[in-house]
């Protein structure tokens, strides 16, 4: 099996170390990025499957990360990690962007197996939605050689 990355982004580096201790022991390789910016740089150079992003932060702001990670990164499943939770921007996140989960702050060491699990969920949707386009491949050709043949 591959192994799989994560890529937190947060302005808050407390939030990100905070988040490399609490997961400290999980099988999943993780990334740190302090803005979007920096975000879409590891996008760039590494493959990433799951990415948790704070809304706020300053210049691009999570909203705008996620709009360019669906466009250009449509496989990779979305999570909200933040404290902002106006409802609209939340929600437009939510709908337009296809955020898998949102998950509140403060987020705190003590609900770390609740985050743990969220996380390895959004891993699992991965690799399920991975599945299920190599099974629709698998079947294209053999479902254009049928029409060819009628």
């Amino acid at each position: 099996m591959v192994e799989r990355t994560v890529l937190f982004v947060d302005d808050d580096d407390v939030v990100l170390r905070s988040i490399a201790r609490g997961l400290l022991d999980e099988s999943y390789n993780m990334c740190f990025a302090t803005s979007a910016e920096e975000a879409l740089e590891i996008l760039r150079q590494q493959e990433v499957h799951v990415i948790v992003t704070d809304m706020r932060m300053p210049g691009m702001d999570g909203s705008e990360l996620l709009k360019i990670v669906t466009k250009e990164y449509p496989n990779i499943v979305k999570m909200v990690l933040s404290g902002y939770t106006s409802t609209t921007a939340l929600m437009m996140a939510i709908h337009q962007e296809g955020v898998f989960r949102f998950i509140p702050k403060p987020w705190s060491l003590q609900e770390g197996e609740e985050f743990r699990a969220i996380v390895r969920r959004a891993i699992d949707r991965y690799d399920l939605q991975s599945q299920h386009a190599g099974m629709v491949a698998e079947l294209k050709p053999h479902s254009d050689r049928q029409r060819s043949v009628e």
